[in-house]
């Protein structure tokens, strides 16, 4: 039997399980998760390897109108990912959109969709949240729609469906040697998932704007022979206001952080290490595109 290789991007609205997604389908926790939306900010890839066949998957930023550069710069990640895709899986959160307007009413997403004349598959995501009769009805609406090679209800969350998803997309990928070899699962390096995690918790333990407004940087990452690695990490903020709130009352609310992100790393790494938290004030960073591209938002050079 010949070898199947390609990329899949996963394009969907923020929130609608675009993460969760990859994470069932490759059987690894990659990409972070939070109950609030825009969490993933970039491009994260993830690699499924089978005997026959080998599944790039591209987790992206949710499809939004850009209100500041920051923004722009995650829709640009979905373009890019895209352009160069084998097979798109769009998701739509069914619960949050039963009749599944919002989607189709975004011009991004329409425009992805006229664009792209790549194969594509509609996924209803959250149905064991829904009604049966409810997705009964959205099968019979598509019935006729040659937009989309198959329509599959699933639940990422409770990894239902997802056989189906990943059948479909092998049938649909090229022939082609594998991209990477079978035992590696994503391009990214341990500080980039270690960055990510203190990210997720910040998003987990901070509210409103506060997430939004930060980034984290690693400064050091020393693997120690004979003592615990050292990561000295740093989380940016937009305004000198947000730094006692990320810090809080003597410092208690950065400890809880670090202490909840350092069980994270541990288990993502496995083993201990030291980790240490500051904060740092850079103004505005989110329109800042020099401050954007060094902290590595740069689409064009996917």
């Amino acid at each position: 039997m010949k070898n199947k290789s390609g990329f899949v991007s996963i394009i969907g609205k923020p929130n609608s399980g675009k993460s969760t997604l990859m994470n069932a389908l490759i059987g690894e926790r990659l990409s972070i998760i939070t109950n609030k939306p825009q969490t993933t900010r970039k491009r994260i890839l993830g690699i499924l390897s089978a005997e026959n066949y080998q599944i790039i998957f591209l987790d992206t930023p949710g499809v939004i109108n850009p209100e500041y550069l920051l923004q722009e710069k995650m829709l640009e990640f979905v373009f890019s990912s895209v352009k160069d895709s084998d097979v798109i899986l769009f998701i739509i959160d069914v619960y949050a959109d039963p009749e599944v307007k919002h989607f189709f009413n975004d011009a991004n997403v329409s425009k992805i969709l006229k664009e792209s004349n790549t194969s594509k598959i509609l996924l209803l995501n959250k149905i064991d949240l829904v009604d049966q009769k409810q997705i009964e009805k959205i099968l019979q609406n598509f019935s006729a729609d040659k937009t989309f090679v198959k329509v599959i209800p699933i639940s990422a969350m409770e990894n239902f469906n997802l056989q189906s998803v990943k059948e479909t997309i092998v049938e649909l990928l090229p022939e082609h040697p594998n991209y990477f070899p079978d035992d590696q699962l994503t391009d990214e390096n341990e500080r980039f998932f270690v960055s990510e995690i203190i990210r997720e918790k910040v998003f987990e333990k901070y509210r409103e704007e506060i997430p939004y407004s930060t980034e984290v940087q690693i400064e050091e990452f020393k693997e120690r022979e004979k003592a615990k690695d050292f990561i000295s990490a740093v989380i940016i903020v937009e305004k000198e206001t947000q730094k006692p709130i990320i810090l809080g009352a003597k410092g208690d609310a950065i400890k809880k952080l670090g202490q909840t992100a350092r069980e994270e790393i541990e288990k993502f790494l496995q083993r201990e290490v030291y980790l240490e938290l500051r904060v740092k004030v850079r103004e505005k960073w989110r329109s800042n595109n020099n401050l954007l591209k060094s902290f590595g938002y740069n689409p064009e050079n996917e």
